[in-house]
């Protein structure tokens, strides 16, 4: 955090060393860096999950996560991420969905669960059940659309509508036909009486439709490669000649061709869950670590990359991995409890590619999947990485107030403080560490990166991992 004093900028940089710096470096500070829309599922079927205000914390300070899914409206996690500027994803339960086709009703909850908590927190999306053309019961899929359009009504009424969006995710079981691709066909009835009056909500009120897709729950020993990213022969679909070199790329199409069939291209598509568990039954074939993370990282790189799928090329697709953390309550096998990317005491399970650099210490070289204690290993100032950048960050466990000092010296200096003032790119998080981070990078590229430049009373180690995040850039 900024002093005052600190905060102000001295006017003729021209007069300083540092306003050459200044002219060097401020143009890549404003550079916008990589921006993916990566999410998780926060699941709570356990008995050992940390407070939320501690996941909150975690999440903002250790991972590059900028949103979360929750599967219910637990107040205390919606206000645990308050000023966290996290998007937050609320869910109104399978068997509230018939009480909600009463306006009344709508009202109450969004008076309930929505407008206590905003803007402080984040609330972007509401989502009305869970899969719920898949539990088969009449009732609640003939609420659906109407419980949907209640609660968009309740949002105008209180002008939250632009502000947060309604949907529901499905799970791919309601395709009646999904391969090839393009032969993409929604289950005959719900295609005409559900879907269609569905999708028309979506096109009317600017929602997105949200799917399922699990990979791992297609592949077999076959189709491993094909499941997992790697590099494989491909897949042609027939009738349009497109070649797949993901599963999960022929599972989107296939649901943007049943879209199509009825006349909704112009939606956007969002990816509610999807993952791989990391520990499972002994019978079942690549259930660990090293293919979880394999997954999870090439799924980020790969929704995240703008390529898009052969019939929706060029896109990026908004993703939430599932899940969190693993939870111990689940019924079922053994990989239902374990798809979490951290275990309870929020230690990564594999290394994902969503962690900052500064946590990535806590990563076993070879992740098993159970806790382990581990050093965190010292940074190699004196080894220069392949591409030649290093950065230089705090320390893990320096002094707050000696890291305030830090910021405090190097911003008097004149460097260019702006990003990590309000409203500038590195502003949040909002945090000593976080903004210590930015200010001795700085100071240290602009010094011309040595050693002893990046030590700031022994607070400061060097790094050869870009700690850059969303329009947050630091130079190398």
């Amino acid at each position: 955090m900024i002093t005052e004093m600190a905060m102000i900028i001295p006017k003729m940089l021209s007069d300083s060393v540092f306003g050459i710096v200044f002219l060097l470096l401020s143009s890549s500070f404003f550079m916008q860096g990589a921006h993916a829309n990566i999410g998780v599922n926060y699941g709570t079927v356990a008995n050992d999950l940390p407070p939320p205000a501690q996941v909150a914390h975690f999440l903002l300070e250790s991972t590059t996560i900028n949103r979360i899914r929750l599967f219910d409206a637990n107040p205390d996690i919606i206000k645990a991420f308050a000023h966290t500027g996290i998007a937050v994803t609320i869910t109104v339960p399978n068997d509230f969905i018939p009480q909600l086709t009463k306006l009344s009703n709508a009202q109450d909850w969004v008076r309930t669960n929505v407008e206590p908590y905003v803007p402080a927190t984040n609330i972007v999306r509401i989502l009305v059940g869970n899969e719920v053309l898949s539990t088969a019961n009449k009732l609640l899929i003939g609420s659906l659309v109407t419980s949907m359009q209640m609660l968009h009504t309740a949002l105008v009424d209180t002008s939250l509508d632009r502000r947060i969006k309604v949907s529901t995710p499905h799970s791919l079981g309601i395709l009646s036909s999904s391969t090839p691709p393009s032969s993409g066909k929604f289950r005959q009835g719900y295609d005409v009486h559900v879907l269609k009056p569905l999708l028309s909500f979506h096109r009317e009120t600017g929602s997105p439709f949200l799917v399922n897709p699990y990979p791992f729950f297609g592949f077999s020993e076959d189709t491993l490669d094909y499941a997992l990213f790697r590099p494989n022969s491909g897949v042609v679909d027939e009738n349009t000649k497109l070649v797949y070199m993901n599963m999960l790329d022929g599972q989107l199409d296939a649901v943007y061709s049943a879209m199509k069939v009825l006349g909704f291209t112009d939606i956007e598509i969002v990816i509610a869950e999807t993952g791989w568990p990391s520990m499972g039954d002994s019978t079942q074939v690549s259930v660990n670590t090293k293919t979880a993370a394999e997954y999870n990282s090439n799924l980020i790189r790969h929704v995240s990359s703008g390529a898009g799928t052969p019939l929706m090329p060029k896109r990026t697709f908004e993703t939430y991995i599932f899940a969190l953390f693993n939870e111990n309550l689940k019924p079922g096998p053994l990989c239902e409890r374990n798809f979490g990317l951290f275990r309870p005491d929020m230690t990564p399970v594999y290394d994902a590619g969503i962690l900052r650099p500064t946590a990535r210490s806590s990563i076993p070289v070879d992740p098993v999947p159970v806790p382990s204690s581990v050093t965190p290993p010292t940074s190699p100032a004196s080894m220069s990485p392949p591409n030649g950048k290093q950065w230089c960050l705090p320390k893990a466990g320096a002094d707050p107030d000696a890291l305030q000092r830090n910021i405090d010296y190097i911003c008097g200096l004149g460097l260019d403080c702006r990003p990590i003032q309000e409203d500038g790119a590195c502003f949040l998080p909002n945090t000593v560490r976080a903004h210590a981070a930015y200010a001795m990078n700085a100071y240290y590229q602009a010094m011309g990166r040595n050693d002893y430049d990046c030590d700031f009373k022994e607070t400061g180690a060097v790094t050869t991992l870009d700690p850059s995040y969303g329009k947050c850039t630091y130079h190398g």
